[in-house]
């Protein structure tokens, strides 16, 4: 599904760079459930930019689903994330004059989907979330929780190819994030290809995969049982 070839990033004053990422070289299989780790400034959040095409490499190849996406033009790649890619983000990202409804209705609007089956959507998403009675409510009445719980659901609605998440449950305390990852574990067995970004080894657990990012390089890339028995 997603093939890296010597990607990297970086950022021009005057005649230095400043990289961020160097020269990463990847494949992720569809239905894989992969976490990139590393410590703060190792890259984590480019990556995962540059994966949802929210950022463009300085250098380097990235194919998804086959598609050259370093060749595409901006508009071309934004019909690619529009109809292929969720993104769930640690700050939400909500928007907060819109109710929850409207919200998690938004990705249907950009992809011209009809009103009565846009209807349909939204309302077994909500229930499936157990958010009905919030429906009317704006993001600034719910709790972080239910933030993110909206947050993840206007990912999905849409049904994507790729869910993109950067530490989602960072803003949330410990029943909330299990509830999240629950969650995003049930949708990966739905088949939806999962790449997080966390610096949590307990979210770690959830995947199949974890890729270790150091100084812009990848450090390891190992099966997460792997990683888990060296401890």
């Amino acid at each position: 599904m997603i093939r890296l070839s010597n990607i990297s990033m970086f950022y021009k004053a005057g005649l230095q760079k400043t990289y961020v990422l160097r020269n990463i070289n990847l494949e992720i299989k569809e239905g894989e459930f992969v976490t990139i780790m590393g410590p703060s400034g190792a890259g984590k959040s480019t990556m995962l930019n540059i994966l949802g095409m929210l950022e463009k490499p300085s250098q380097g190849e990235y194919y998804f689903m086959d598609m050259a996406t370093h060749k595409l033009n901006e508009r071309k790649k934004s019909e690619i994330h529009k109809h292929h890619i969720g993104f769930v983000f640690q700050a939400y990202h909500l928007i907060d004059e819109l109710t929850v409804y409207e919200n998690i209705e938004t990705p249907l609007l950009y992809k011209k989907i009809k009103s009565s089956e846009r209807k349909s959507m939204v309302a077994e998403i909500l229930d499936r979330f157990q958010i009905v009675a919030k429906k009317d409510l704006f993001p600034h009445q719910l709790s972080g929780g239910q933030q993110q719980l909206v947050g993840v659901a206007r990912a999905i609605i849409s049904k994507p190819d790729l869910l993109l998440a950067d530490e989602p449950t960072g803003n949330l305390h410990t029943k909330q994030g299990e509830e999240i990852m629950d969650l995003f574990k049930s949708l990966n067995d739905e088949g939806i290809t999962i790449v997080q970004v966390t610096h949590s080894e307990k979210n770690a657990q959830f995947g199949n995969r974890i890729i270790n990012l150091s100084d812009g390089w990848v450090d390891s890339d190992e099966p997460t049982a792997r990683v888990m028995e060296k401890g």
